[in-house]
């Protein structure tokens, strides 16, 4: 079997986990987040409704894809989805929220500018209280639902793109690379130069325990 013959039997495994929720419900999305455990920046998620027949290629869990191909599948996803909504939420509500509540918003926010609106949710592991919509929680969603994983791809994309353009404010820290995680390189700028008002002084407690 080819690589691509392989894809092919991938995308339609997704397709088809996905089945059950078509058969019930017109619109429904899959939702994601990107960003919860870097030292610096917002915490992106996205919402998407795809089209019934949709059949992308490489809609994966965006930690499984290259960034060339991440940016070619956002735009597919892009061009064809019913709906794409996003959520951000920087790095001063994640210090006053904790990252998970930030989180939560985040996904709250990007939902809730889909349109047309779904009748049902499929989020990656994590529960929204007070969402007003059902919703399905999947352990490792974004290996397994199509929506769930395009909504992976979008929002990483989204993430990756704001860092890049931070990184021409803040070159010492070299977000271009790191995207704002706790790379050796990161972490020696931050005890050199100290944070910037982009970083999440809560991520930042081993600062403080430096002699």
């Amino acid at each position: 079997m080819t690589r691509l013959e392989k894809e092919i039997e991938r995308t339609n495994e997704m397709r088809e986990f996905e089945r059950e929720f078509r058969a019930k419900y017109k619109f429904f999305c899959g939702v994601d987040e990107v960003g919860r455990g870097p030292l610096a920046g917002p915490v992106v998620t996205a919402a998407v409704i795809l089209p019934k027949d949709c059949a992308i290629l490489y809609i994966n869990d965006s930690k499984k894809v290259s960034e060339k191909r991440r940016k070619e599948v956002s735009e597919e996803i892009l061009e064809q989805a019913v709906s794409v909504g996003f959520g951000e939420v920087d790095n001063i509500e994640i210090d006053r929220l904790n990252i998970l509540n930030a989180t939560k918003k985040a996904m709250k926010m990007a939902i809730r500018s889909l349109m047309p609106v779904p009748e049902l949710v499929l989020i990656d592991a994590v529960r929204l209280e007070d969402l007003g919509l059902p919703q399905e929680n999947i352990i490792k969603g974004d290996a397994k639902s199509q929506s769930i994983a395009a909504a992976s791809i979008v929002a990483k994309v989204r993430r990756d793109a704001y860092m890049i353009g931070l990184s021409e404010k803040y070159p010492e820290y070299n977000f271009a690379s790191n995207k704002g995680y706790g790379t050796k390189e990161h972490m020696d700028a931050l005890k050199k130069y100290g944070p910037t008002e982009i970083h999440r002084k809560t991520f930042l407690k081993f600062l403080n325990n430096e002699e």
